[in-house]
């Protein structure tokens, strides 16, 4: 019999964890939630509205044989630790899996580690507790909001306007990318000029007009400037000043995402994927050692047991020098403050030791981590400013020069933090000079409209105004993606689709107030009460339905229905216009008098798609490789699978997911099989 069962969401934790306890316990994983809001009864929501919002779960399709086996493990087992992640996801995983197994009266015990390191795993179950009922009914509350705006949102837009799908969340960040278009587009460019006077290769800047900042909006106003200048310049002023640059936080879940869009061009869900792995456990000379600390934190504070370790470190690596000052850190308005912030779980493992035993991508985001953390730690950087004034009647040209005395923490951290450029010395430059400049010419320009949004900046904007939380980013971007309500043009720039326009403004007729970020901040902190046990959750629950049901059901009877586009085309039939219908599977011609006629025009059938040879051995057979096939026919017609090229010998057969929309090495599409392995489209296995 075992005596210790533990349940963990990860198979890849579990092997982590597995290799830190003794042969007492035996460690599984459930592979996420096993159980979900049902989707039957009224309205399909899978909750019992008129009792009191009774939740209805269901074990999760595909899972029953899953559950099978778990119960079979519970029966042999003394004892069940529950060790999903430490949040409020992990902990409601935790609660569905005591009320879905069946234990009976066997102790049941929660453990919570924010590392998984063999010293914070161990120290995690001498210390086991409850499960936390107040952060479940939180999780919960959320599941049924969404559930209650997500279903009959997306019933009442498909019907209606022919959208996908809407929700809260969802729809606050779309309405952020159809707002900024809308700003783009109404935009009016406006003139101005610049002036710069040339003194052998340094360019000065006119800086003040008669005392003022300068704003010249025609040529003829550089015209008039220009007259009244004199031949001469005066050195007014050359002033130098220290500048200290202090360093920035360690990463939390939304720096992180956003940096590495930046620099490495991953997306947030890519880069959440990347760091899920460096957390869940790396081989590391036959052991698996989880590298970082838990990914979902929206908090900027680090352990004091890794700051004096990193303190040491600092100084015997760099000098004491190098040593900065760690403030307190003040929780952020709207922080859960739950985690700390992005960190090593060892200063000691630094990238460069780590580097042979990651990915590519993984030695990226895990040196990008460690040295912002380290770097937080250390001291400012330094640069010596030097100012150069030079005054002509009325005017003041400006030029600055900057001297790096001291690089502080952006000795680690240079190549994601922005510095100050070296510029020129002055040392020709003496005050109450005069000097000649060898040119003095304008520059015409116009204002430009504002930027769109990447990724990085959209997950920034949604930090700053509360709208979802660290958790939920990457889902949104890739849900806005997948529905079509925005296409990722140059440069990566996020544009809003037609249909994604046409969203928003029917959203903002009938449900303003839902969709707005204020609102979505406010659920969000209303969620956050729930989870510390000020707020009930059935009257939060009442108040939101009350309220959205009458916006509905408004909305229901008012919303105009947008006819099928026509073709042009007449049914061959019946005579009646053709038109183009959409369907879960896409778009098709069909008559526009149905259900009288059903004539639908059938597609011509394309040429059957080519396979790509992976290179990849199979891991069933090992003898023949991967190849990436697309079925034919059947509900998954068009779907992409792996299969075994030694078929019919070896009926290896994996389904795909796309894991990102570009490769981050070589730009093409990227899939995952079940077993975890990542492959590029085009054949070559992702590094």
């Amino acid at each position: 019999m075992t005596k210790k069962l533990v349940i963990v969401e990860s198979p890849a934790k579990s092997k982590t964890i597995g290799q830190y306890l003794g042969e007492d316990y035996s460690v599984t994983a459930s592979v996420g939630h096993i159980r979900d809001l049902a989707t039957t009864g009224k309205g399909g929501l899978g909750i019992d509205i008129e009792n009191d919002f009774e939740p209805n779960y269901r074990v999760v399709k595909g899972k029953e044989n899953l559950v099978k086996q778990l119960n079979k493990l519970t029966k042999s087992a003394e004892e069940i630790y529950l060790a999903t992640d430490p949040d409020r996801e992990g902990e409601a995983i935790s609660w569905h899996l005591k009320e879905t197994l069946k234990i009976g009266d066997k102790p049941v015990k929660r453990v919570v580690f924010n590392e998984i390191t063999k010293e914070a795993v161990k120290n995690a179950f001498l210390n086991p507790r409850d499960i936390n009922t107040d952060l479940v009914s939180s999780q919960e509350t959320r599941r049924m909001l969404d559930r209650i705006i997500g279903f009959k949102l997306s019933t009442l837009l498909q019907s209606k306007i022919k959208s996908k799908s809407a929700g809260r969340v969802q729809s606050a960040a779309l309405k952020l990318i159809v707002d900024l278009d809308k700003e783009i587009e109404s935009f009016i460019p406006e003139e101005y000029h610049e002036i710069f006077a040339y003194f052998g290769d340094l360019e000065t800047k006119l800086f003040k007009l008669n005392d003022k900042k300068p704003e010249i909006h025609s040529q003829k106003e550089v015209d008039e400037i220009l007259k009244n200048m004199t031949e001469n310049f005066v050195v007014s002023e050359i002033s130098t000043k220290l500048n200290r640059s202090n360093p920035r936080p360690p990463l939390i879940t939304s720096t992180l995402q956003q940096t590495s869009s930046s620099k490495f061009g991953y997306s947030s869900d890519y880069t959440l994927k990347t760091a899920q792995s460096l957390y869940e456990g790396i081989d590391i000379d036959g052991e698996q050692i989880g590298l970082i600390t838990y990914i979902r934190t929206d908090s900027t504070r680090l352990a004091d047991s890794f700051v004096y370790d990193a303190r040491d470190f600092i100084k015997n690596e760099f000098g004491s020098e190098y040593l900065g000052y760690y403030p307190k850190q003040k929780k952020k308005a709207n922080s859960q403050d739950a985690h700390e912030a992005l960190r090593p779980t060892s200063v000691k493992r630094t990238p460069a030791m780590m580097k042979k035993y990651l990915k590519s991508n993984e030695y990226k985001v895990y040196k990008l981590i460690y040295d912002k953390a380290l770097g937080s730690l250390m001291s400012a950087a330094i640069n010596e400013v030097t100012t150069l004034l030079l005054e002509n009647n009325q005017t003041i040209f400006k030029a600055t020069s900057s001297k790096k005395i001291f690089d502080g923490y952006l000795k680690l951290t240079s190549s994601y933090d922005e510095q100050d450029q070296e510029g020129l010395g002055f040392e020709k430059f003496k005050e109450k000079q005069e000097i000649k400049a060898d040119k003095v010419e304008s520059k015409q320009n116009f204002t430009s409209p504002p930027s769109r949004y990447t990724e990085a900046r959209l997950i920034k904007d949604l930090e700053e105004l509360g709208i979802g939380r660290p958790s939920t980013y990457a889902t949104i971007v890739s849900t806005l993606k997948r529905r079509h309500y925005v296409s990722v043009g140059k440069n990566k720039l996020f544009v809003p689709t037609e249909q994604g326009k046409l969203t928003i403004e029917k959203l903002e007729q009938f449900f303003s107030r839902l969709i707005s970020a204020n609102y979505t901040k406010e659920m969000e902190e209303v969620l956050d009460e729930i989870a510390n046990g000020n707020e009930i959750q059935l009257a939060v629950l009442k108040e939101f339905y009350n309220n959205f049901i009458e916006e509905f059901n408004e909305a229901k009877k008012n919303m105009e229905k947008i006819p099928p586009k026509e073709t042009g085309k007449a049914c061959p039939k019946c005579g009646s216009p053709l038109v183009i219908r959409k369907s879960r599977y896409g778009e098709f011609v069909a008559c526009s008098n149905y259900p009288k006629c059903k004539y639908i025009e059938q597609e011509e059938k394309p040429d059957k798609p080519k396979d790509f040879d992976t290179g990849v051995k199979c891991s069933k057979c090992e003898k023949g490789t991967l190849l990436v096939k697309t079925a034919t026919k059947g509900k998954n017609k068009g779907n992409k699978f792996l299969a075994c090229s030694g078929f019919p010998k070896c009926k290896y057969i994996s389904p795909l997911k796309i894991v990102d929309e570009n490769c981050p090495n070589c730009d093409n599409v990227v899939v995952q099989d079940e077993s975890g392995k990542v492959f590029c489209i085009d054949g070559k296995e992702c590094e």
